[in-house]
């Protein structure tokens, strides 16, 4: 028997950024120098106050079931969270927890869209976006930005891509890959077309924590009532706290919305891990002095990478607002030659990294961007250091 597997998953594409590392893993256990600026995820430990939390939650036989949505502890640290850091009151109706910040987007599409909805995503864009509407019918509606508007999106630009069938605007500040993040008046100026044109603003705020600034990344939803009403907030405890193996995100938006995107969940995946939720208990109420100190760390390495880069030439890049990507033009590598082969697009330059100089990063097309590469700087100074030697090494081989 031939079993045929649906035309929808045929046509889906395997998420790059797993791809490379898992790639750069294999090579690295089969005994190859790689250096690896592909992953997503702090090098940092969980917190111990964390990881005992989870402990006592396993010797108080917290192993059970818990409601789809999530523990009402769980629910009502999140409300705490939001209301301390962007001024906004939400009730545990509002609130959904979820198997990670992707699994809350995938709840979101699912419950939302229709076949045929838009929603406009900003390019560069985070690699799961535009699947992950396609699953729930809808279509990306790709709205590219450049690095003369520092990679973020204009009010103008907003206005002049909705059509008949748009649903929705992503907002991921700061972003992934870019590192870009809206300051409060660009924020207030979105979220002023959206709610005159009644578009849902979904604001992924997952990197947050993780941003250089003097002041505080501004949430859509904290700018009016009217703005609240249309903004589903989406987030979790994955970046700012090391727990991206624990799995756990959490949604923040209107009733009926969030109604309908735990029922979605009710059908999938239930209840987030158990021991996981009463861990976050504990990141979002405890202490927070290692989310700065990690900042502070991650903004040195940032410093170094992107002086590293720009001193290679054919690659520049801007300086990041926040998150720990640098998304690198290399764009005047295209053309040049190595024993014998033309490197053309980004995929190309990324595998020629790999093999060539042990490097591992993502190519820009995976994010809507062929002349960019996508390097994650989570990781120790010395990594950053010799793969941005080596890198320098393998560009000057080119010609």
């Amino acid at each position: 028997m031939t079993i045929e597997i649906s035309k929808k998953i045929q046509g889906l594409p395997e998420s790059p950024t797993l791809a490379v590392t898992a790639r750069a893993k294999e090579l690295k256990a089969e005994g190859a120098d790689i250096i690896s600026f592909s992953a997503g995820e702090p090098d940092f430990d969980t917190p111990k106050e964390i990881k005992r939390a989870a402990i006592q939650a396993i010797e108080a036989g917290h192993t059970k079931y818990t409601p789809v949505g999530g523990i009402n502890e769980l629910k009502d640290a999140i409300i705490e969270k939001l209301k301390i850091d962007h001024n906004i009151a939400y009730t545990r109706e509002e609130i959904l927890v979820s198997c990670g910040g992707k699994h809350s987007f995938y709840n979101l599409c699912q419950a939302l869209l229709n076949p045929g909805d838009e929603v406009i995503v900003p390019s560069p864009y985070w690699v799961s976006y535009p699947p992950m509407i396609q699953l729930a019918d809808g279509e990306a509606k790709i709205l590219t930005t450049t690095e003369a508007t520092g990679f973020k999106v204009t009010p103008k630009s907003f206005k002049d891509a909705i059509g008949e069938r748009t649903r929705a605007i992503v907002i991921n500040s700061p972003s992934n890959p870019t590192g870009a993040a809206y300051t409060s008046s660009e924020i207030a100026e979105i979220a002023k077309v959206a709610v005159e044109n009644e578009v849902l603003i979904i604001s992924d705020e997952i990197y947050e924590n993780i941003y250089y600034g003097d002041d505080k990344i501004v949430s859509a939803a904290s700018i009016s009532e009217e703005a609240k009403a249309i903004t589903i907030v989406l987030n979790g405890v994955s970046k700012a706290y090391s727990m991206t193996g624990w799995r756990i995100g959490y949604a923040a938006g209107p009733k009926e919305l969030i109604s309908a995107m735990t029922r979605v969940q009710s059908q999938s995946t239930s209840n987030p891990a158990s021991v996981s939720q009463w861990a976050s208990v504990e990141a979002l109420k405890g202490p927070k002095d290692k989310i700065d100190k990690m900042t502070k760390l991650f903004k040195s390495r940032r410093d170094l990478m992107v002086s590293g880069l720009n001193d290679i030439e054919g690659i520049k890049c801007l300086v990041p607002d926040g998150a720990f990507y640098v998304f690198a033009d290399v764009s005047e590598l295209y053309g040049k030659k190595f024993e014998g082969n033309t490197i053309n697009n980004s995929i190309e330059l990324s595998k020629f990294l790999l093999e060539s100089a042990g490097v591992a990063v993502v190519p820009g097309s995976a994010f809507g961007d062929d002349d960019h590469v996508r390097l994650s700087y989570a990781c120790g100074d010395d990594d950053i250091k010799n793969g941005i030697n080596k890198i320098k090494e393998a560009v000057s081989r080119l010609s």
